[in-house]
């Protein structure tokens, strides 16, 4: 009879409980809707210390857009300068100018405001184009470090290894690759409820403060953001560490101490733009997500989003005869022309 009775209640309590349970999933589900909008926390609050961050960036985004620019121009009017090193840094060059537009533009908008909001889609396409430009930057200077090494150490196929074809699939590859990591990273990424906070703590939308706001696992997220991300900066810095081993070996064949140094000095502007975006991607994506700091991860982020794409143009400048010599070129030539249309008028 007890047990009885108790079956009976079990049946009467059943439906009550399963409906309780029913709503707190609704409840729940509602909860986990896109926000409308994401709110960046930038670097600080402090409005004076804001408008000084405005004017340094803005100087450095300048210095990016103008220095990036002139080094494309100066590549592809300069006929010396119409070899496969310098066609992939004029394509470097885009692409710093690319991803640092992808970023720049909104952060120096956000150091003027007091609302620094992002919508959804433009958080995606945000982490889109920056995760595009900056993996194919990867494979970029890997291309670089492999036509260094076929010039230096297998000069008598160097036009066979790097044809124009070569060179074009090369850069066609990178895009590609960049480009559907990119989509796999947005696609996942907003897929995820987002049930608390909107606020990012960063100053534009990266992948891990976004999983950081979200309510649900995600260890697969984090999974292929190690996998994908690791894939393609290992595997370019394993051909790009092995080309080099392969330039010292025959650096050093080199019986002339001379030779050796103007041999050398052709991959020293290259291997300093590799050791600065290296170290800093290195640093923040292939990590633990136990071991964010995103606090220091953003100044992290603020030298290879905003910093570096400035340097590559006075890099290659500076520490390149051939690139001198043609600045030098252009620069007379535009002189001798002023000159003469002044002295027709």
């Amino acid at each position: 009879m007890g047990s009885l009775v108790t079956q009976v209640n079990s049946c009467i309590l059943t439906p009550s409980i399963l409906d309780e349970k029913n709503e707190k999933r609704k409840m729940s589900e509602s909860n986990y809707s896109m926000p409308t909008e994401f709110l960046l926390v930038g670097f600080t609050d402090y409005l004076p210390l804001r408008v000084t961050l405005f004017l340094v960036f803005l100087i450095i985004y300048t210095l990016t857009v103008v220095g990036n620019t002139g080094l494309i121009i100066l590549v592809n009017i300069t006929s010396g300068l119409q070899t496969p090193m310098y066609y992939f840094l004029s394509n470097l060059s885009f692409l710093d100018i690319s991803y640092s537009t992808a970023i720049t533009p909104k952060m120096l908008v956000n150091f003027l405001t007091s609302r620094r909001t992002i919508s959804p889609y433009g958080c995606a396409l945000q982490m889109f184009l920056f995760g595009c430009f900056a993996d194919a930057e990867c494979l970029l200077l890997a291309a670089m470090a492999y036509d260094r090494y076929a010039a230096i150490c297998k000069p008598l196929s160097y036009p066979t290894l790097m044809s124009r074809r070569v060179c074009t699939c090369f850069i066609v590859l990178a895009y590609f690759s960049g480009s559907v990591t990119s989509v796999v990273h947005v696609c996942l990424t907003f897929t995820l409820p987002f049930c608390g906070s909107n606020v990012v703590n960063h100053f534009f939308c990266d992948i891990p403060p976004l999983l950081a706001l979200s309510c649900a696992d995600t260890h697969v997220n984090e999974l292929l953001l190690f996998v994908l991300c690791g894939f393609i900066q290992t595997s370019t810095f394993v051909v790009i560490f092995l080309s080099y081993v392969c330039i010292l070996i025959t650096v050093l064949s080199i019986k002339s101490s001379g030779g050796r140094s103007r041999t050398f000095s052709t991959c020293a502007s290259h291997l300093m733009a590799v050791t600065l975006f290296y170290g800093s991607l290195l640093f923040t994506y292939l990590r633990p997500t136990t071991s964010y700091s995103l606090n220091s991860d953003k100044i992290v982020a603020v030298f290879y989003t905003v910093v570096f794409p400035m340097f590559n143009p006075v890099i290659y400048s500076f520490r390149n005869k051939d690139v001198k010599n043609a600045l030098k070129k252009a620069i007379r030539t535009k002189l001798d022309f002023q000159m003469n249309e002044s002295l027709n008028h």
